[in-house]
């Protein structure tokens, strides 16, 4: 990083920060191929403004605003399917019309000098018959189904179908819908993708043992239970090559009924099979957080998936900029990602380089349709922009 005289502004020596000893997010990373100046990740975050699920014009204003050179984004959940869909105006990337509707986005990421990955998505139950093709029911491991539940907004309820549980010869087929919505991720210009295996959506469904009541070979024992999901890992990753691809697991989370019973267990698994792949990244969601947005005091820890992973580790949940400087300090992860600070910081980075006030985050507009209010107009620093 450069030094710490920005903009005219004096430095802050709080932290003991100095030029010879930058804070440990903004030291730069090496992640496989991609050389990342700091530490400090976008999130992959729904943003419900991608009208008739593609793309639109104003996302690219919205990425590039929250770009650094060398910086790590994740792009929102986006579908790999036509039946991956469960929430308004989330983006796909199934259809040559969404794929070309990504281009200019990433387009400007990389103009600023970022690392752009797709995270790709299949709902599986959290849907209902309004989101599927002809009506049809979601497909889950299972047709147990989810109660209603309150939305992210705090207001609405959100309605969900009776799943149909997917036959075990279906199975091949939904694998494949991730294989090529990550070679239309790569066609489209992303850096990689982010396999979406967490917070109670299609992958965690087979995963997870309080929602997985299968009987055949992707049901029953662990092993069985993450079969889908190191399935898709091969696919994609023999699809893209490993060096592009990246999982998100939430082992702890009980995110839409989708809980299990032994948390650590599942995500030691899954860390250790995933070496097999050899893929790019693992990045795991904390598990002090529970619920979408709710932080709780938690005896568990991702250090030993972060041991028994080979590649690079991703930390999320809930991370203030101390906590996250503790953790890549203390070599519990490899990078940090950000969500609401990220989403009303732009500039975050900086921000978090000059220890500069934080703009507050809006809940209300998080997920309304507006081009524009809680979406790109968040302020950057004096003078920064």
């Amino acid at each position: 990083m450069e030094g710490y005289k920005v903009d005219g502004q004096e430095e802050n020596n709080s932290h003991q920060m100095t030029t010879q000893a930058p804070i440990p997010l903004l030291t730069p990373y090496k992640m496989g191929k991609f050389n990342l100046s700091h530490r400090i990740v976008l999130a992959p975050l729904t943003r419900q403004r991608s009208y008739g699920n593609v793309p639109q014009p104003h996302a690219i204003l919205y990425y590039s605003q929250r770009t650094s050179k060398g910086g790590l984004l994740i792009a929102e959940a986006t579908g790999v399917s036509d039946t991956a869909q469960g929430y308004p105006d989330t983006p796909g990337i199934w259809t040559k019309e969404q794929v070309e509707a990504w281009k200019p986005i990433v387009d400007a990421v990389h103009a600023k000098g970022g690392i752009f990955f797709c995270q790709i998505w299949h709902v599986g139950r959290v849907s209902n018959t309004g989101y599927q093709p002809n009506g049809q029911a979601p497909i889950s491991s299972t047709d147990k189904p989810l109660t209603p539940q309150i939305r992210s907004n705090g207001i609405d309820l959100a309605q969900f179908s009776p799943p149909r549980q997917l036959d075990t010869d279906e199975i091949p087929s939904v694998v494949n819908d991730f294989r090529l919505a990550a070679r239309n991720a790569v066609e489209a210009g992303f850096d990689g993708v982010e396999i979406h295996g967490a917070h109670g959506y299609l992958i965690d469904q087979f995963m997870k043992d309080q929602v997985n009541n299968r009987t055949d070979k992707y049901g029953g024992s662990l092993e069985n239970r993450c079969r889908f999901a190191l399935e898709v890992v091969e696919a994609v990753a023999n699809e893209v090559g490993a060096d592009r691809v990246g999982i998100r697991l939430s082992p702890f989370a009980n995110y839409a009924e989708a809980g299990d019973s032994n948390p650590k267990a599942l995500g030691l698994h899954m860390a250790q099979s995933l070496n097999k792949y050899g893929i790019l990244y693992c990045h795991m969601v904390e598990p002090r957080m529970k619920t979408v947005g709710e932080k709780s005091e938690c005896p568990h820890s991702l250090v030993p998936m972060r041991k028994a992973f080979n590649g690079t580790f991703i930390a999320a949940g809930g991370y203030e900029r101390e906590d996250g400087i503790k953790a890549v300090a203390e070599n519990r992860a490899d990078l940090i990602c950000y969500g609401r600070l990220f989403l009303a910081n732009p500039d975050l980075p900086k921000r978090f380089e000059l220890n500069a006030p934080l703009n507050k985050y809006n809940r209300e507009t998080f997920y309304i349709s507006d081009p524009v209010i809680g979406y790109t107009d968040y302020p950057f620093l004096e003078g920064a922009a």
